[in-house]
C-alpha cells in the first residue's frame, strides 16, 4: 500500500475514534471532515474498523444496512442511542455529534501526520 493511502487511512480511522459515546457521525461528516468521498470512508471502515466503535457511524438517516443494525443495537442500548420508530436506525438529529467540536478534536489528533497531499509524501516513505 502506497504512503499516501495509509495516510488517509489513519486520518480517517482517527476521526472515527473521536465520536463520543452515545452520539453518532454519518460517512457524509467523517468524509468532509477528513477531505474524502462517503463511500472512501465506507469502504476504510469494511476493512480497518475492527477495533473502533463502528456503530456510531451511520448513514446520513441514522440508519444502517441489513444486519448491522442487528450487531448495533446492544452497543446502542449501552449508550442510551434508541431506534427509531421504523426500526432501520436512530433518529440522527438527535444523536448527531457536534460536527465543528469533532472536526477541531480531529486536526489536534491528526496534527503529527504529514499532508496527504503534499508532494514529497512518497519520497519521504
Amino acid at each position: 500500500m502506497d504512503a499516501r493511502r495509509e495516510l488517509v487511512i489513519e486520518r480517517v480511522l482517527r476521526c472515527i475514534e473521536l465520536v463520543p459515546a452515545g452520539r453518532v457521525a454519518s460517512y457524509g461528516a467523517i468524509a468532509a471532515i477528513c477531505g474524502i468521498g462517503p463511500r472512501q470512508v465506507g469502504s476504510i471502515m469494511r476493512h480497518w474498523s475492527g477495533d473502533l466503535a463502528w456503530w456510531r457511524i451511520t448513514n446520513a438517516s441514522g440508519d444502517f444496512p441489513g444486519d448491522l443494525l442487528d450487531r448495533a443495537r446492544p452497543h446502542w442500548e449501552e449508550e442510551g442511542i434508541a431506534v427509531k420508530p421504523n426500526g432501520l436506525g436512530c433518529r440522527y438529529a438527535d444523536y448527531a455529534a457536534d460536527m465543528g467540536e469533532l472536526e477541531l478534536q480531529w486536526r489536534e489528533a491528526t496534527a503529527d501526520l504529514p499532508d496527504p497531499d503534499a508532494d514529497d509524501l512518497d519520497a519521504s516513505a
